[in-house]
């Protein structure tokens, strides 16, 4: 059975882009919108991360001093990146993130502060914004998503898989999908893709990140890529393939540890008791490449009661708590038995790097590997999401998100900056849905 839906919007994918779109397009009552979410019982990446948006300038830094702007942020990703080709891009998206966390907080209600507590690589002021419970992404996409659903104007879909894109005279004009054993035939003016990157599906991390191995993934299975096979006969440029949002702080129990660890004086220790890298020269992106590179691709990361203090306050730790992930050990002697090290080698491997506290005993550990979490390579866009050919021309009708588009990373996984992927996509979909609100 054949169902037929005309709408002025539809979304694909109803993740942290596609429902930033939709809640923004809607914003105009004279819009109807679709939204078609393959899985919300799966989840999406956005639900699956820590929940931090990096922003600069906001109310929520000023009230405890720190100075910070759009300008600075961008300068921040593009020093890690060097990605000099999406300087405009990363312009207009660090542009407009205070206005969503803005928004978000005072008009959706939903709580949020500035961690200062969140030190990252790179980030050369606290700017990752969070609920103050820091309990994760979750619930944040739950509230957002509630707040869509709640909307007379638009019809959030579940369950109900985007399976290609209507193309009339090169023009896209809606899409095909399923719900409920029923082929979805969706007609509209504006279609967005937000249908997340392909982490998820092995074939195409071999065909564009066969160098990575083969990796833990610790994002959502439906993060398959199909938009790829859908772009690709429309002659879509795509970039950055290889890079990644790559974590080198996954447990062996597929949860994480918190990145801030390192800045509280965690040390990484391999398995034969070497210290092997300054645990703050990288993000947790980059840290990946340098535990895949140590024997087993495996290395234990140590800390103590001071650090676990801050650390602790994170829906990461918790977890990997629950897990069963975290030990502890009372001293040196009993931490060298427990690991199966040589006592003098961790002994030396604890000592301190200049300007570094030396760790106390009772000491907390955890054994972890490197996973990737999602694909930052995709689909060309413009800085309204516009997607992009080769020779620079667009897609009519059609827009991009997220995990489809091109993310910030630049060519290399090791240039991720901590909450870019947030910030792509919640960016994007603001930019992109405040346009098609006014018709654009």
């Amino acid at each position: 059975m054949q169902e037929d839906i005309e709408v002025d919007v539809v979304v694909a994918g109803a993740g942290a882009a596609g429902v930033m779109t939709a809640l923004r397009a809607s914003e105009n009552p004279d819009i109807v919108v679709a939204v078609l979410e393959k899985s919300m019982t799966e989840g999406c990446n956005a639900g699956v991360s820590s929940g931090s948006l990096a922003a600069g300038g906001t109310r929520f830094q000023r009230a405890v001093g720190i100075e910070d702007s759009a300008q600075r942020h961008t300068d921040d990703i593009l020093s890690n990146s060097g990605d000099e080709r999406h300087r405009d891009l990363v312009v207009a998206l660090c542009g407009v993130a205070a206005d969503y966390v803005h928004w978000i907080a005072d008009e959706l209600g939903y709580p949020m502060d500035v961690g200062i507590d969140m030190a990252r690589k790179g980030m050369s002021v606290p700017r990752l914004h969070a609920d103050p419970a820091r309990v994760g992404g979750g619930p944040l996409m739950t509230h957002l998503r509630k707040e869509l659903a709640d909307r007379p104007n638009v019809a959030l879909l579940d369950e109900a898989p985007v399976t290609g894109l209507r193309v009339e005279d090169g023009r896209v004009v809606g899409v095909t999908g399923r719900q409920g054993g029923n082929d979805l035939v969706v007609s509209a003016g504006a279609t967005v893709l937000a249908t997340d990157g392909f982490a998820g599906n092995r074939a195409l991390m071999q065909e564009f990140c066969a160098e990575l191995g083969d990796p833990f993934h610790g994002g959502v299975s439906t993060a398959t890529g199909d938009s790829i096979g859908w772009l690709r006969p429309l002659g879509v440029e795509f970039r950055n393939m290889s890079a990644c949002l790559r974590h080198g702080q996954i447990t062996l129990h597929g949860t994480r540890v918190n990145p801030a660890l390192p800045w509280l004086g965690a040390v990484l220790v391999n398995r034969r008791g070497q210290r092997f890298v300054d645990e703050q020269a990288h993000g947790y992106s980059g840290l990946a490449g340098v535990i895949q590179a140590q024997p087993g691709g495996r290395a234990v990361m140590i800390w103590d009661a001071e650090a676990q203090q801050t650390a602790q306050h994170s829906e990461m730790m918790r977890e990997s708590q629950q897990a069963g992930a975290l030990q502890t050990a009372p001293d040196v002697a009993g931490l060298a038995e427990a690991l199966r090290l040589d006592p003098r080698a961790l002994a030396s491997a604890l000592t301190p790097l200049p300007g570094r506290r030396a760790l106390v005993g009772p000491f907390h550990y955890a054994w972890l590997t490197h996973g990737v979490l999602t694909t930052q390579g995709g689909a060309a866009i413009d800085t309204r999401g516009h997607v992009l050919r080769p020779d620079g021309t667009t897609i009519p009708g059609l827009r991009a998100g997220g995990g489809v588009a091109v993310g910030l990373a630049g060519s290399d996984s090791s240039g991720y900056s901590s909450g870019n992927g947030l910030l792509s996509a919640f960016g994007m979909g603001w930019i992109i849905g405040n346009d098609l609100a006014l018709g654009w």
